[in-house]
């Protein structure tokens, strides 16, 4: 197939695909078999085209699905979000095994994340003068969601019933990977801020699920700037592991509380009395957490402190990006071999147990941290917890008490 007829082609495909997105007919989504041909060497070529119209089909939605992978949201949003779905709708089974782009792939809208339906994205009106905002970075998992997002919320909202609590979440790739595959809308920062000044809420209670004062929370506070002038009252709770401290050394309460919550988790999912009795067989708890080139990154080196101080010799921190140095993944394994257990469980130090958790920590790419503990060799048994801190239900009290700080 020429330039020309492949550029032709996947126009009718993303028009199609529009339609469909419409409650139109689709039109087929392979090309039109050539005219039958008096010989077998000369239906050869037709073969060859329809390879050919196949990757055209796939790389026309993975380039939708890289339109939506974008931190802003835009006037064009909300139907580029359809018309990836569309598109996605239209193809075969082979033609979205093929779909690969710069941040798309066939996980984007195939993979299986649960049911999205079980979920509340708390964006209703006529909500009243008192509102509690929960910011989440967020994730675009379904089952994590509701288990450690909207647990954390529903808390809130047991806690402070004369409250309305509202959802925010401010990572927009995620949103938009949201609604394009599930149709379910969830507000962004400024969306849910202008929600609140369209209802007239007057008190304003903002309580981020982040773990620390890091780069969230800036871009969070930033958003909330503008709005100073805009609510008479706004009043924001600590982030779940509360104030940084200066350095490695420095622990408070709310360390201790989440230490002893995702230990005893731990234990008690790997089938252990405490983390003393997972040492006596040998075992270590590895914590993943995400990492941060942000100075709040002492964090994770404070919350290694606090294990220590409280007896936890078999549980050591990691973090995703490495940073504090100490905490990438290759310095976790010598760490944990030099200590000499030779069982390991791996468990998100997060508040969901999305993407970084299924992929990066649990994945069977050769880079995932349960891969590279077993490449190592010197374990006898790596396993993996996938369980976000959100679904811990002393940690939802915990949200709960930095909410009721602010309240009063």
């Amino acid at each position: 197939m020429n330039r020309k007829k492949t550029s032709i082609w996947i126009a009718a495909v993303l028009a199609a695909a529009m339609l469909a997105g419409c409650g139109g007919t689709a039109a087929p989504t392979t090309a039109p078999a050539a005219e039958t041909a008096a010989t077998t060497k000369a239906a050869e070529p037709a073969a060859t085209e329809a390879v050919v119209d196949d990757q055209a089909a796939a790389d026309a939605v993975a380039e939708l699905i890289d339109a939506i992978y974008v931190q802003k949201r835009t006037a064009d949003t909300d139907a580029q979000c359809a018309a990836a779905k569309a598109g996605w709708d239209a193809l075969t089974d082979a033609q979205k095994a093929l779909v690969e782009g710069d941040n798309a792939d066939p996980d984007y809208f195939g993979r299986d994340t649960g049911n999205a339906a079980l979920d509340d994205p708390r964006n209703a009106d006529g909500i009243g003068e008192q509102e509690i905002l929960v910011v989440s970075f967020g994730t675009s998992f379904n089952d994590s969601r509701v288990q450690d997002i909207k647990s954390i919320e529903d808390a809130i909202q047991a806690a402070f019933p004369d409250w309305s609590v509202r959802r925010a979440f401010t990572a927009q790739i995620i949103i938009n990977h949201i609604q394009a595959r599930d149709g379910e809308a969830i507000d962004n920062m400024d969306q849910a801020l202008e929600r609140a000044v369209a209802n007239g809420v007057r008190e304003l209670v903002v309580q981020p699920t982040h773990l620390m004062h890091g780069a969230e929370y800036d871009e969070m506070m930033e958003a909330l700037e503008g709005y100073k002038d805009k609510i008479e009252t706004i009043r924001v709770a600590e982030p779940l592991l509360g104030e940084v401290g200066s350095d490695a050394t420095v622990i408070n309460a709310d360390k201790e509380a989440v230490a002893k919550a995702i230990v005893a988790d731990t234990a008690a999912d790997g089938g252990f009395a405490d983390a003393a009795a997972a040492a006596k067989e040998g075992t270590a708890f590895v914590l993943m957490g995400h990492g941060t080139a942000h100075v709040a990154k002492v964090t994770y080196s404070q919350m290694q402190t606090q294990m220590g101080k409280l007896g936890y010799d078999n549980v050591f921190v990691g973090t995703v990006e490495g940073e504090p140095e100490e905490t990438a993944c290759e310095a976790v394994i010598e760490a944990v071999k030099a200590a000499g257990y030779k069982n390991v469980i791996l468990r998100p130090l997060m508040v969901v147990a999305g993407d970084h958790a299924n992929n990066d920590m649990a994945g069977d790419e050769e880079d995932s941290w349960k891969s590279m503990f077993e490449a190592d060799g010197s374990f006898d048994s790596v396993t993996a917890q996938i369980a976000g801190l959100g679904s811990i239900a002393e940690v939802q009290d915990l949200y709960v008490a930095h909410t009721q700080a602010v309240i009063g």
